[in-house]
């Protein structure tokens, strides 16, 4: 192995306490790269538990519902009490909004941007005012431009960094997610798993877990399953998830007729999680904007079940290699209805749950992805 290297990661907030998809690539990056010779300490928003539950390797610099203003500046202090006790050799940069405070302190150390999104667009497809995107668009370009190399989930996502955020091509690395192949391996049958999670088990199931705003196709899921219920009248979909979409959401489904087809799980404990996809027929993910690369597939795939997508951003990058079948051919309730009823019928073919383990495992798992990101981190030590 080559020669150990510090990073300093500086990332959103802790996963036990947040959790989202930047935060779990970012926990398991923590917990995956010291076996790939690269040295960590993290930097988030958080409780004084981060500390002790992290291992003493993530620091929490502020609570994360404290003041924006305090938030940044104790970013930038924390930032500089880790430098004087050893200066990084690379800094991984996974959350521009608190990265910016550090600009400065670390000169002379190259800087890797994870680039899990756009932040500005993300937030203006949410219902961000004007002139809050823009405030984030500036920040990030005026973070990313720092970068020595930049890591993208997706083609996608770097076609993204560079046209929107003026990133050089020849600095752009394409590193997928990782998941815990073994976690979400449960080692047991659909019916068990339903059984734990007091599902039904004559009825075909469908599991979706989104975050409940606009972006994520919701609406068109919920009105495609008035198309599926035709051709599977037993049909169950589970949506787990929580936002300011959800009243909006439960009115929808009331007004389709869809009680019995269609239910609102709220949030679902991460424990849990990979019960409820080896519980399901199939997952789907009926994202209509910006989506660099769905953790939610790779964790289906890594439990066994087959995931339906939407030809939209890093969707089809992730699952066309293991079936073409798996992208729906466009986004709108039709296509997402016909194409989940053709799933559960067996009209359109999909892999097993052999297959669509072991190409999580090949493919995804934290080993394999912490080596890549090592990798790139090196390069950028190298090119500094």
């Amino acid at each position: 192995m080559s020669t150990p290297i510090d990073s300093l990661q500086i990332g959103m907030h802790w996963f036990a306490e947040r959790p989202g998809g930047l935060d779990r690539m970012f926990k398991a990056l923590i917990e995956s790269l010291p076996e790939q010779g690269v040295n960590v300490r993290g930097l988030v928003a958080g409780t004084p538990g981060v500390l002790e539950s992290s291992g003493g390797l993530v620091h929490p610099f502020a609570q994360a519902q404290a003041g924006l203003g305090s938030r940044l500046w104790r970013a930038r202090t924390h930032s500089s009490q880790l430098k004087r006790a050893r200066m990084p050799d690379v800094i991984a940069a996974h959350f521009a909004l608190y990265t910016a405070p550090t600009v400065g302190v670390f000169r002379g150390v190259p800087r890797v941007v994870h680039f899990h999104g756009p932040w500005a667009s993300e937030s203006g497809a949410e219902g961000r005012g004007s002139l809050s995107r823009a405030a984030r668009h500036a920040l990030e370009r005026m973070v990313y431009r720092g970068g020595t190399r930049h890591i993208v989930l997706s083609e996608a996502f770097g076609r993204i960094l560079h046209t929107e955020y003026g990133v050089r091509e020849d600095r752009i690395r394409v590193v997928r997610g990782c998941v815990d192949v073994e976690r979400f391996d449960t080692g047991l049958t659909r019916r068990q798993a339903r059984e734990r999670l007091d599902l039904p088990q004559d009825r075909p199931q469908i599991f979706c877990v989104r975050r409940l705003v606009s972006r994520m196709g919701l609406e068109d899921l919920i009105d495609a399953m008035f198309v599926v219920k035709q051709s599977v009248p037993d049909v169950l979909l589970t949506i787990a998830g929580k936002g300011p979409l959800e009243p909006l959401l439960q009115g929808r489904i009331i007004a389709r007729g869809l009680e019995r087809h269609v239910r609102l799980a709220g949030f679902v404990p991460d424990a849990d999680l990979p019960l409820w996809y080896t519980a399901a027929d199939i997952t789907v993910v009926p994202t209509v904007a910006l989506e660099g690369f769905g953790l939610t597939t790779i964790e289906s795939l890594a439990a066994g079940t087959p995931v339906l997508v939407t030809p939209i951003g890093g969707l089809p990058e992730a699952v066309a290699p293991l079936s073409p079948d798996l992208v729906l051919p466009s986004t709108g309730f039709h296509a997402l209805g016909s194409g989940m009823a053709d799933a559960l019928l067996g009209v359109r073919a999909l892999p097993g749950a052999a297959a669509c383990r072991e190409y999580a495992r090949t493919h995804f798992a934290n080993p394999v992805v912490a080596a890549q990101v090592a990798h790139v981190y090196r390069e950028a030590i190298d090119a500094f």
